[in-house]
């Protein structure tokens, strides 16, 4: 059960109180804001966010070439086709995280609204697929500490932004040069599969593999 919406305002109100003098102190033991792993292994890490459009020929990416990715979704996105989400995390190497309800700039929210965003799309995820969300994008890659700490009354454990996007907004982006430790950001629009296809081509340009974040992320001592 998620921590109660009152003791979370009480912490945010706490927070705010501190000031600009305990600012720096507020931010102790909060979830950290990843958009890159420190590692030696040669991997780089596929997120793919929101969930509304189900293109089947991504899906068949992510399952026949074995590619580990954690899915940011929205509640929204998933609940009218959940099937199409199961069948890539039945294989054991996609895993569902937390993108809020309604994918709003948590940072211009009180802490009731970033409690009802955040707790409130965990414990859909958790009802949907049977698991916990560890790992919170916030919308627009909008984090201060008061969004670290509603996030971690959430029981989030590490707020994940990202190293380069790969998605097609209008036209295809220039393709960057992956390191060992980037994080992808791509989205379920119409161009996933494209999208999907031309960052696992640069990974391999690279030299890299597309690993599981999580364990990476416990390996760089970044989330317990």
């Amino acid at each position: 059960m998620w921590r109660s919406r009152a003791l979370l305002a009480a912490l945010a109100s706490l927070s705010l109180a501190l000031g600009a003098a305990g600012s720096a102190q507020a931010g102790v033991g909060l979830p950290p804001v990843v958009s890159h792993v420190p590692t030696q292994d040669d991997v780089v890490f596929i997120t793919i966010d929101d969930g509304w459009n189900h293109d089947p020929q991504a899906a068949r990416i992510l399952l026949e070439k074995r590619v580990p990715a954690a899915l940011f979704l929205l509640p929204g996105a998933t609940s009218y086709d959940t099937g199409y989400f199961t069948g890539l995390t039945g294989q054991g190497r996609v895993t569902v995280e937390n993108h809020t309800v309604n994918h709003p700039d948590l940072t211009t929210l009180d802490a009731a609204g970033k409690d009802a965003e955040v707790c409130g799309a965990g414990e859909q995820i958790e009802a949907a697929f049977g698991r916990t969300p560890k790992l919170l994008r916030p919308p627009y890659g909008a984090v201060n500490d008061d969004v670290r700490l509603a996030a971690k009354a959430c029981g989030v454990k590490a707020l994940v932004t990202w190293t380069h996007d790969f998605t097609t907004w209008g036209e295809t982006p220039p393709t960057p040069r992956l390191k060992s430790g980037d994080i992808v950001l791509l989205h379920f629009t119409p161009t996933l599969a494209a999208d999907l296809q031309r960052a696992l081509d640069a990974a391999k340009a690279a030299g890299l593999k597309p690993a599981a974040l999580m364990p990476h992320l416990k390996a760089a001592g970044l989330v317990p």
